[in-house]
């Protein structure tokens, strides 16, 4: 059963071997009563017997509990007419069956600081004498005489949270806070039980301090600290890690592990910023870790080890939380934060006018954020205000079914590696729900998502820089790439624009991005700002739509770029101005016919099956340059300069004409191939021209050479081709019909 389907405080079974209790007078009423006073079924079987643990037990025979109504009434119990153990039912905290009676035993010897729950002074008690609860680990806040945000919980929360015998605490009633708290807690789950959790009259938070959450969980850096640096280069998914002495290291510890920024970089340019276990010592030098690196790591370098006690397993949940109206950094207030803390869950939360992120993380591995939501946050302009959650430096994260409405990021991961977000959606989407800071994160993936998505765009300074990140199934007004995204993966990806400058493009970097199955209502754009990748960059089986003058493929972009089956409508003089090679294959490219041509600057534009219609291809590269047009490809209509192919640009490079199999069929006197100046190398062999005209001027083949043989030229006019010779051939082997 899903974690929705459940009910938050199920009705606890009988324990195993209980007897069932035989009906009798105020059989009936006595169970309404003890559970409309919010005690489980261990309380039924309560006796005399036990003690203050959390495993308190009864003995068989014991007399059962004296009752009383009401926390005032036990505390009015004289105190030296009370037995060594004796045991009280309370049937309510301020009134019977409010939710919060309890079971308490009496400790003679006890001198514990009366906590209002958990512990209990009688009146007028002296240093010892205390009633202590007894429970089973989960207590509600009730029985601290909490009904209701009119009384802070903060007390009563530290002392149920610093109680190694709670490890949960449940709330039944809206709550207010006014204290910030910091916990070194593992083992407790603290559930809200959907109700309203306000922070009015909060404490101020210190300066710049996203971690001032209301909860706090902060494992321990201990002063364990190691330097080791790498003696050989430590390739990308390597587990081993080179360290001065293995046995300083225990299997099962946990370390943060960081590297030195990298030389020449920025001063956050650190590849390796990561909360790992040990998994093994292989040798005197070497240890494994639960962490395989994603970046390939030069000789010389360091890592820096501290080893950390994390705070581990201590979950926050179900909460309807509502921060303070129109707050700033100091004054605002928003719900948890985890720092070196390991398999800790957030769900359920429903945040409203937080400053901060709601769940804020840093050097945390092994967790999962999932069912929260963010509307309306107090900024979304200061930098790192206004998230739903933000993870830096985290490892194997899980954020799911989430919600964002007017915020700045629903999902930010910072330096981390790992992750997976799932079925989270932000409307009002202006500010980018989902980001990547580009500080090194890798192997991040992203499925049925919604909302704006911007990758690795912080700046130089944290290196700018993210790998293999993957995007299934999303829908967005925007996608941005532009910076060093490495092996960058996105499927069925829907961009719809709108009114926001820049919306409805797909940009990426042309380091080994492939992109399949995707549509925008604006631009693909193309550009590269890194060189890392071993694979192609693809784009295959999608359609876009460009403007006038749109840049396909910006002038850095030197690696081979594909185009396979993809649409593009609305050309009109756009640029494709590359240097790599550029494949298009079996492509739709769509303009009009008094648009201007696409130009091309790419060293070889492959054209390979498909149609270009109303458009055409000028070659406008600053070097030599060849055009391959076979595989069935068609050239159609017309465009504003007249020719299909053509060239413009410096006169003293080479281009290198290739026509294969391939249909020309121009509108008008529209020319197939129109050649007036320049060094022109031209092969066409097999092509199909109906219609038209060939214009080849004896000026663009003083140098190069001309062979045109094997075409069939279905009513083409012939305006101008050079006179045969040595070099230039076109009578012979040719088809003129009409």
């Amino acid at each position: 059963m899903s974690t929705a389907s459940r009910p938050p405080f199920p009705e606890p079974l009988p324990e195993p071997g209980a007897e069932a209790e035989t009906p009798g007078p105020g059989t009936a009423r006595r169970r309404q009563l003890l559970r409309a006073g919010g005690l489980g079924g261990l309380l039924l079987a309560a006796t005399a017997a036990g003690t203050a643990t959390a495993s308190a037990a009864p003995a068989k025979g014991a007399p059962a509990p004296r009752t009383v109504p009401d926390v005032k009434a036990l505390r009015a119990l004289p105190s030296h007419a009370l037995a060594p153990g004796e045991t009280v039912l309370v049937t309510g905290y301020r009134r019977p069956g409010d939710g919060g009676g309890m079971l308490l035993r009496w400790d003679a010897a006890s001198g514990a600081d009366d906590n209002g729950g958990t512990v209990l002074a009688p009146e007028g008690a002296g240093k010892k004498g205390r009633w202590l609860r007894l429970h089973e680990g989960v207590v509600d806040l009730r029985s601290f005489g909490l009904f209701g945000a009119d009384t802070p919980a903060d007390a009563a929360l530290d002392a149920l949270v610093n109680d190694p015998a709670v490890h949960r605490v449940e709330a039944h009633t809206d709550l207010n806070f006014v204290k910030r708290h910091t916990f070194d807690r593992s083992g407790i789950e603290l559930d809200f039980g959907g109700h309203r959790v306000t922070t009015t009259g909060i404490e101020p938070n210190t300066n710049d301090n996203p971690f001032g959450a209301v909860l706090y969980f902060k494992g321990r850096r201990t002063g364990s600290t190691l330097t080791a640096k790498l003696s050989a280069p430590m390739p990308d998914l390597a587990d081993i890690f080179e360290v001065p002495d293995a046995g300083a290291f225990g299997v099962g510890e946990w370390w943060a592990v960081e590297i030195d920024a990298k030389p020449g970089g920025g001063q956050y340019e650190k590849e390796v910023q990561r909360l790992v276990q040990v998994t093994q010592r292989v040798d005197g030098t070497h240890i494994r870790v639960n962490y395989k690196i994603g970046w390939d790591l030069a000789a010389g370098r360091t890592f820096h080890w501290t080893k950390v006690e994390p705070v581990t397993r201590s979950h926050v949940r179900n909460m309807v939380f509502e921060g303070v109206p129109d707050a700033d950094q100091l004054s605002g207030s928003h719900p948890v934060a985890y720092e070196y803390a390991v398999s800790c869950d957030v769900s359920g939360i429903d945040a409203t006018g937080t400053f901060w992120p709601v769940v804020m993380r840093r050097w945390c591995t092994y967790f999962h954020t999932y069912q929260c939501q963010l509307k309306n946050p107090s900024s979304v302009t200061w930098g790192g205000a206004g998230y739903l959650t933000q993870q830096i430096y985290c490892l194997y994260g899980h954020v799911e079914d989430c919600h964002t409405a007017n915020a700045r990021h629903l999902n930010d991961w910072t330096a981390s590696a790992y992750g997976y977000v799932t079925n989270c959606h932000g409307d009002g989407d202006d500010q980018g729900p989902f980001v990547t800071h580009g500080q090194f994160e890798h192997d991040l993936v992203y499925t049925g998502n919604s909302g704006l998505m911007t990758f690795a765009n912080s700046g130089t300074a944290w290196g700018g820089a993210a790998k293999r990140v993957s995007v299934t199934r999303h829908v967005c007004s925007w996608f941005v790439a532009r910076v060093a995204v490495t092996d960058l993966t996105l499927e069925d990806m829907r961009v719809i624009g709108n009114a926001q400058s820049g919306s409805g493009m797909i940009w990426i970097n042309a380091d080994g991005a492939q992109l399949r199955g995707c549509t925008a209502s604006g631009p693909l754009v193309i550009s590269q700002s890194s060189r890392r990748s071993t694979r192609p960059t693809v784009v295959a089986d999608s359609a876009f739509t460009l403007g006038k003058g749109a840049e396909v493929t910006a002038a850095n972009v030197s690696a081979a770029v594909h185009l396979e089956r993809v649409a593009l409508d609305g050309l009109d003089g756009a640029s494709f101005k590359g240097t790599g090679p550029l494949v298009l294959d079996a492509c739709a490219f769509t303009g009009k016919p008094d648009a201007a041509p696409s130009a091309f600057a790419h060293s070889s534009v492959t054209v390979r099956g498909g149609r270009h219609q109303d458009t055409g291809l000028v070659l406008n590269g600053a070097k030599d340059q060849e055009v391959v047009v076979e595989g069935g490809a068609v050239l159609g209509g017309t465009n504003a300069s007249g020719a299909l192919l053509s060239r413009t640009g410096d006169k003293d490079r080479t281009v290198r004409w290739r026509l294969g199999v391939c249909t020309s069929e121009p509108a008008g006197d529209t020319a197939h191939v129109r050649l007036t100046e320049g060094a022109n190398e031209y092969l066409a062999q097999g092509a199909v021209l109906r219609g038209g005209s060939l214009d080849l001027a004896e000026a663009a083949f003083a140098e190069g050479w001309l062979l045109h043989s094997g075409c069939v030229e279905d009513g083409t006019a012939r305006t101008r081709l050079p006179a045969e010779g040595d070099r230039v051939r076109h009578k012979d082997g040719n088809l003129l019909l009409g």
